[in-house]
């Protein structure tokens, strides 16, 4: 049973919470700006002074270096690191990373050297990187995280899935606090598979949140951005938002789907003021889309002077188009 069963309603009160938020996307440094109507700067690549280096970064492809640049940040954001590290016990936070095309240069190039010269021409160093998981495993051992860790490669939907996840983490009492993280880097292996003859215009970069349970929330004095109140995910797009939103007429904020559907009505006939449309201000995101969404949905309901509703609500959705398999949506509200 998926979360999609298992989390498609949610309870009246949320006890999901975001505490923390990172973005690491080029020509943007706060989630904020993901809230800009136009176009950002988007088709470049995160310069090397936003990504850690010296031990612990060494041999780490692109997408894992993104990914620890976002996770430092939204850490931070949540209070739960310092200069001496990380300040709550580590098996009290797991790590869920959404990334479709993360190591896909490391797998390639590993394909490509076996094909070519047979085991002997496979680089120890390279190996671990090839794995499914190394972006996870790899931020839980540079922060010391020993909750539930696990990636997720599943399409248009991921992104939003990965919060999915881990607000059911969260909910069932798995762990107090998990790091969700999405990320996509832009490289030549990934354009050239993802674009064909003709090279796509691909993110490079990453988001990350910190979900929190309330009560450790509360246990830590520390306050909240917004609370997840619903998720779901479903065949077609219309369903899927409308078990999310659990009937709700109107919403403040609405994400749409990147290259779904449009910007200007969402499904279901549900109403909305305002609308942040990543899909036009950045490159492709896949994988990191439904992070993004999240983060940027996070500054929106923190910020009072954004809401035009007695009740600050954001929606965001993912997937539902012609190719994807199915749709996902994330309702978030204030605390």
């Amino acid at each position: 049973m998926g979360p999609e069963q298992r989390t498609g309603t949610r309870r009246g009160t949320a006890t999901a919470l975001v505490t923390g938020a990172g973005v690491v996307l080029p020509g943007v440094k706060h989630a904020a700006d993901l809230l800009a109507p136009e176009p950002l700067e988007g088709a470049g690549r995160v310069g090397p002074e936003r990504l850690p280096s010296g031990r612990g970064a060494r041999n780490k492809d692109r997408a894992t270096m993104l990914a620890f640049a976002a996770a430092t940040l939204a850490l931070a954001d949540a209070g739960l690191l310092d200069d001496e590290g990380l300040c709550v016990p580590g098996e009290t936070v797991g790590t869920v990373v959404s990334s479709n095309l993360g190591n896909l240069d490391t797998v390639c190039r590993v394909a490509e050297r076996l094909s070519r010269d047979g085991t002997a021409g496979i680089s120890a160093l390279d190996l671990p990187n090839a794995s499914s998981n190394v972006i996870a495993s790899s931020v839980a051992i540079r922060f010391g995280l020993r909750g539930a860790n696990f990636t997720l490669c599943n399409g248009a939907t991921s992104g939003l899935d990965a919060v999915g996840w881990a607000t059911l983490a969260v909910e069932t009492g798995r762990v107090a606090r998990v790091l969700v993280i999405g990320v996509e880097p832009a490289n030549a292996v990934v354009e050239r598979l993802a674009g064909g003859d003709a090279p796509a215009r691909l993110l490079d970069g990453s988001g990350a949140l910190v979900l929190e349970s309330s009560a450790s929330a509360e246990a830590r004095e520390r306050g909240a951005r917004a609370a997840v109140a619903g998720y779901a995910r479903r065949r077609d797009l219309t369903t899927t938002v409308g078990v999310a939103t659990n009937g709700r007429a109107r919403v403040g904020l609405w994400l749409p789907p990147q290259g779904g559907a449009r910007a200007e009505r969402a499904p279901a006939g549900v109403g909305f003021g305002d609308v942040c449309d990543l899909g036009r201000t950045l490159p492709s995101a896949s994988g990191a889309l439904g992070v993004l969404q999240c983060a940027a949905a996070t500054a929106w309901l923190a910020d009072p002077g954004r809401h035009r509703d007695a009740e600050p609500t954001a929606l965001a959705a993912a997937g539902g188009g012609a190719t994807d398999d199915a749709a996902a949506a994330v309702l978030l509200t204030t605390t």
